[in-house]
């Protein structure tokens, strides 16, 4: 992780233990993955085929943040939004 189309963050996983999580910008898709909380290079990333709400709005939060210092474009917000909306629809959006 650490290149500018990746945004990561940790969070609780469905078991109640913590866990890594990052979304990986390519072409005009986001690819999620997930590890557990442990260190070490042996710890692989798992692809998350379909990621739950949580993951969505906390990247959507990672973009908007990062939109104020210019760190990601208005358009990536908007195609998240879209997305969430596309794949939640009985999710409301402010």
């Amino acid at each position: 992780m650490g290149a500018k189309a990746e945004i990561g963050w940790t969070t609780d996983g469905e078991d109640g233990l913590t866990r890594h999580v990052y979304a990986q910008h390519v072409g005009d898709e986001w690819r999620f993955y997930e590890r557990p909380k442990r260190r070490g290079r042996d710890i692989e990333w798992i692809p998350l085929e379909d990621p739950p709400l949580r993951d969505w709005l906390a990247l959507l939060d990672a973009l908007e943040r990062g939109h104020v210092r210019r760190r990601f474009k208005p358009r990536d917000i908007v195609v998240v939004r879209k997305r969430i909306r596309e794949l939640f629809p009985e999710h409301p959006l402010d």
